[in-house]
């Protein structure tokens, strides 16, 4: 009489992120959410940032105006809380836990979806400091620019006066470039909107370019910040005080 094998035992697995099917708890919904809060509000907030941002590359005026602009949006305290903080917050906490319980191994199987998880994983979290050091520093320490627009370029520049600083806008600059241009390729795949390898690869190359487009606005912002001449940041005054000048009681005046 013939008899079936029974099924082999599969072999235990390191515990990881699970895999997304829907109705299996509330990970599938804060992951989706997750996904989301990366496109929108966080990417439509940091597509508006580097356009702002470009604003000085049109001088020292442009920027000004620019900000003025964007200070004169009613309840502008609580769009930013809602809008940007708070969905920033999230998407970075979620995305550090994603983090914990995934598993990457590019030693053991170096494959490019190991590498290019690890590199989200990286660039996400350096972006996130980054974001938080370079929020703190410009709107809620020294001058405050939305009150006093005409001081926001030369704020920014004064923190060009250290070369460690230069060096983190740059890496915050890159690393916040790749992150939401990759994040976009994966809301695409995760979403449906790309099909079949031959799509997702077609739409890397968008992506890689939005990214390589990030980065070059980045760049060129910084380069106007560095090559314009020190302007004033003391409201109606010739004085440039940087943040380190601040904590030292230090300030450099004018030679005019």
């Amino acid at each position: 009489m013939a008899t079936t094998a029974s099924p082999a035992v599969p072999a235990s697995t390191h515990p990881g992120v699970p895999p997304l099917r829907a109705g299996q708890g509330h990970s599938f919904l804060l992951r989706k959410l997750h996904s989301l809060s990366g496109i929108i509000p966080v990417g439509a907030f940091l597509v508006e940032h580097f356009v702002s941002n470009a604003f000085a590359t049109r001088g020292p005026a442009a920027y000004a105006k620019q900000v003025e602009l964007l200070s004169s949006f009613p309840f502008v305290f609580y769009l930013e809380l809602f809008g940007i903080w708070l969905p920033i917050l999230y998407h970075a906490l979620y995305g550090f836990y994603i983090w914990y319980r995934g598993e990457s191994n590019v030693a053991d199987y170096p494959w490019t979806g190991n590498w290019m998880f690890t590199a989200q994983r990286w660039t996400g979290g350096i972006a996130f400091f980054y974001i938080v050091w370079h929020t703190w520093h410009l709107r809620f320490s020294g001058v405050h620019i939305l009150t006093h627009p005409d001081a926001a370029f030369g704020k920014v520049q004064l923190e060009f006066q250290h070369a460690w600083a230069i060096a983190f806008y740059a890496v915050g600059i890159f690393c916040a470039s790749w992150h939401f241009a990759y994040g976009i390729w994966l809301f695409a795949a995760k979403w449906g909107i790309t099909t079949g390898d031959a799509a997702r690869r077609k739409f890397g190359y968008v992506c890689f370019a939005i990214g390589l487009l990030f980065m070059t606005v980045g760049a060129l912002t910084m380069v106007s910040f560095l090559k314009t001449p020190l302007q004033p940041i003391g409201p109606e005054s010739g004085m440039h005080e940087s943040y380190a000048g601040a904590q030292s009681g230090i300030r450099k005046v004018d030679p005019d």
